[in-house]
């Protein structure tokens, strides 16, 4: 796998994974752990999670099945060990095998973020392009610096087919559920740009908290992009730029009524 760590110091670029479920308890196991539908799942992957009890992410995952019983999920590589330590515990009863996690490389194909065995995708431009595209999509991901921080709405999954109110109980459910049809949560997901040095992932901006971000100024460092989750009125009050996300993640977070 490539170096990817930035020129000026600044956190390394993302880096992916990919390992596999297989086994006659793999849709069931991971229908009790995922937010997403499991059963409505194909070849292309889909953003979902696993949440803890709080009903916060713990692993941001893109998942796809491959065959009958057999599912592969994409993570940060950096969230992989904790991952298959979740799996050993919850799955200890459950029929199914968990492979070695795998490189996989992020790279933009028909103008859209998604991952490839390619190992000519392996470069910092393509990754780069994949961030970029990634942030302008909301295609938010997870690191271990990010881990428990954000609720599944505040980052818009529920509007990116990524959670499943009718399916059944799963990690966090009940917290999840509550929310949606009880409230709305006050900060969700943003996508903006800004002047500055290049915030981290979990980065607090006064008010406002970094879930992902890239560079884009001329010499890598005065400008940035970024996916942030934030109250409205904070970002009035903030030198952010608000962006266009895509059409169907700028409908309001709240249930429909």
């Amino acid at each position: 796998m490539t170096d990817l760590s930035n020129q000026a110091g600044q956190a390394s670029l993302p880096q992916f994974v990919q390992l596999t479920l297989e086994g006659m308890d793999a849709e069931k196991f991971l229908q009790g752990q995922l937010t997403c539908d499991v059963t409505k799942l194909g070849l292309s992957y889909q953003a979902a999670a696993i949440g803890n009890l709080k009903g916060r992410i713990e692993f941001g995952i893109w998942i796809k099945k491959q065959a009958e019983q057999h599912f592969d999920i994409v993570i940060s590589a950096d969230c992989a060990d904790a991952l298959q330590a979740h799996l050993k515990k919850f799955g200890a009863f459950s029929k199914f095998e968990t492979s070695t996690p795998i490189a996989i490389y992020p790279c933009v194909l028909d103008e859209l973020p998604t991952f490839s065995h390619n190992e000519a995708h392996d470069t910092v431009e393509n990754i780069q392009a994949w961030m970029q595209a990634s942030l302008a999509q909301g295609n938010y991901w997870i690191v271990a610096a990010t881990q428990g921080e954000f609720q599944p709405q505040e980052l818009r999954l529920h509007q990116r087919g990524g959670m499943d109110y009718d399916k059944g109980c799963y990690l966090g459910q009940e917290v999840i559920a509550r929310i949606y049809f009880k409230s709305a949560p006050k900060a969700f997901l943003h996508y903006v740009s800004g002047t500055g040095n290049t915030p981290v992932a979990g980065e607090h901006l006064g008010k406002i908290q970094v879930v992902n971000a890239i560079a884009t100024g001329a010499d890598n460092e005065s400008d940035f992009k970024a996916l942030i989750v934030a109250r409205p009125e904070h970002l009035i009050d903030s030198k952010l730029v608000i962006l266009d996300l895509p059409t169907a993640l700028q409908a309001d977070v709240a249930r429909p009524k």
